[in-house]
């Protein structure tokens, strides 16, 4: 079926692709004036939100001002951080942390704090700024937000919904609009509980997939982070920014059962100590700033203790702490690890570094505009300038909420979109596929390769070889694409090629190491730098 504006007489709905905080942020500040759908491909609590631990930057304190947060920004971001945007950010957080307290985020208490709350401090920030719900913020954000759209009347919740991509006006040939300025007219999505793809016609289209840390054999990311947002945009003729500066976080717990459960950096904040197994402290080797370096230098000094002493994973010894501050501060770590056998009161924890945070994504303004009318961007999927080089700890929550806002007010501002039909989504020349163990193996291949070639420290030679071999792949799945019918996995791999060839093109156009970019071949920081923006003509395809 074709959901045309026309259909009901109204205006066609705001289409949100993604249940994270960016996304429902959003839609929660459009639904008192518009109809939104919100897409989830998977649950509508599986989000890289509801697996945040540490907390939301708040310019709050008496001992804080937006200056520092702007510095400590700065500083982490390596030089490639956006004055205008960490400002604007920064000026808005006490209001973006207040929003999430109105809408009911049981964030962590102290009758002494500003709004009351408990601030913590984290890798990289100069004062206690960070507003959290014990060691477990995401989860608490996801679920308030998401029992307000739930109960909204105007706010459509749509579960294993995956947008395929995004209907612009190359899909509208024949038609009377076909040769006007080109925009975004809705999505085409797969209705996985029913097999078919559907067509959302849309006064707007919000991008807030989230990151693409699937595109790495090890991943902090929930299985939803595929670069969907990003793969749709770019497709779609937007352009794309510092897509080379992937974080990786220091600290993922290292174990058989458990491969993607976040040890996180509150934890270090708190005093968590770094040890290789003789219980030795080597951070001091690499950073004044020991465990509280930024989580670059951090992540590096693991992988290079790692290799030189040929360890599967390093120490994290936090059994100074004591049991009832660790249970009291961070409690689901402390349950989790006691699950797997690790009493964190009295043994260290063993990590690993695991990919993280996109820091670059679909090229945006402060109200999350794209380059293509219509279509919009919030959250990791976006590079607006305000993470750089490298992420600042608890800045990525704080980016949701603002730049949400600011989303929401200019779509509201705009003018009515004037109806159009949206064809349908085209099978007649696909069918079943025969066999899906092609998508599996391309699958593990390429996450291997990127966790190898394109990984925490990287070479000329090995960047050129995974990029060789991304543009065999890339031919391979548009191929399989073309001939068969759409599904899940297929949509997904699909969408990491697409970023994988982002990722390793932009690393070769940055010579020099900077931030979460490092290279062997480049090792020096130019003393000016600018960001990685590529730039794609949308090509006309089957669809």
């Amino acid at each position: 079926m074709t959901l045309h504006q026309s259909d009901s007489g109204a205006a066609a709905p705001v289409v949100v692709v993604g249940a994270g905080l960016g996304g429902l942020a959003t839609a929660l500040l459009l639904a008192d004036r518009l109809q939104v759908i919100v897409l989830a491909k998977r649950e509508l609590d599986e989000s890289a939100t509801a697996w945040a631990q540490g907390g939301i930057v708040g310019v709050l304190g008496a001992d804080d001002s937006v200056a520092s947060h702007m510095h400590d920004t700065q500083e982490a971001g390596a030089g490639l951080v956006d004055e205008h945007t960490v400002r604007y950010i920064a000026e808005n957080s006490a209001r973006a942390v207040q929003w999430l307290v109105e809408a009911g985020v049981p964030f962590s208490e102290d009758p002494n704090g500003p709004l009351g709350l408990h601030l913590t401090r984290e890798g990289g920030h100069a004062v206690r700024r960070i507003a959290h719900a014990a060691d477990a913020t995401g989860r608490a954000i996801q679920d308030a937000l998401l029992a307000r759209a739930r109960a909204h009347p105007n706010i459509t919740l749509r579960e294993r919904w995956m947008a395929v991509d995004v209907v612009t006006s190359r899909h509208l040939k024949g038609t009377p609009r076909a040769d006007e300025c080109p925009r975004c007219w809705g999505v085409y999505a797969l209705d996985m509980d029913h097999g078919r793809v559907e067509t959302l016609a849309a006064r707007a289209v919000v991008l807030a997939t989230g990151g693409v840390g699937k595109v790495y054999r090890y991943t902090s990311n929930p299985d939803t982070a595929t670069g969907d947002g990003i793969a749709m945009a770019w497709r779609a003729g937007c352009r794309v920014g510092n897509m080379e500066f992937i974080q990786f976080h220091p600290t993922c717990l290292y174990h058989p059962q458990e491969r993607s459960f976040l040890i996180t950096e509150a934890l270090r904040g708190e005093g968590g100590q770094l040890k290789l197994p003789d219980g030795t402290r080597f951070m001091q080797a690499h950073d004044e700033r020991l465990e509280l370096a930024p989580r670059d230098i951090v992540a590096r000094a693991i992988d290079f203790e790692m290799k030189k002493h040929g360890l599967d994973h390093v120490w994290l010894d936090a059994t100074h702490l004591g049991e009832a501050f660790l249970k009291e501060h961070f409690p689901t770590i402390h349950a989790r690890c006691l699950q797997l056998g690790i009493d964190i009161a009295r043994q260290p924890i063993p990590v690993v570094p695991a990919a993280h945070y996109t820091c670059g994504g679909v090229v945006t303004d402060l109200d999350g505009r794209t380059d293509l009318p219509g279509l919009y961007a919030v959250g990791e999927t976006t590079y607006t300038g305000l993470h750089g080089a490298n992420r600042l700890a608890s800045n990525s929550l704080l980016e949701c909420v603002v730049i949400g806002t600011s989303c929401a007010e200019r779509i509201l501002q705009g003018t009515d979109v004037p109806a159009q039909d949206v064809p349908d989504w085209d099978e007649s020349q696909v069918e079943d596929a025969d066999e899906q163990v092609v998508i599996a193996h391309n699958w593990d291949e390429l996450r291997l390769m990127m966790w190898n070639y394109v990984g925490i420290v990287r070479t000329t030679r090995r960047l050129e070889r995974a990029l060789h071999r991304i543009k065999l792949l890339n031919n391979e799945i548009d191929e399989y694409y073309a001939h068969f019918r759409v599904t899940r996995d297929l949509l997904e791999l699909r969408n990491l090629v697409v970023c994988a060839e982002l990722i390793v093109r932009s690393a070769l156009m940055r010579h020099e190491s900077r931030g979460l970019h490092y290279s062997r071949d480049f090792p020096q920081t130019l003393p000016v730098s600018f960001p990685t923006v590529l730039t794609r003509r949308a090509k006309s395809r089957r669809r």
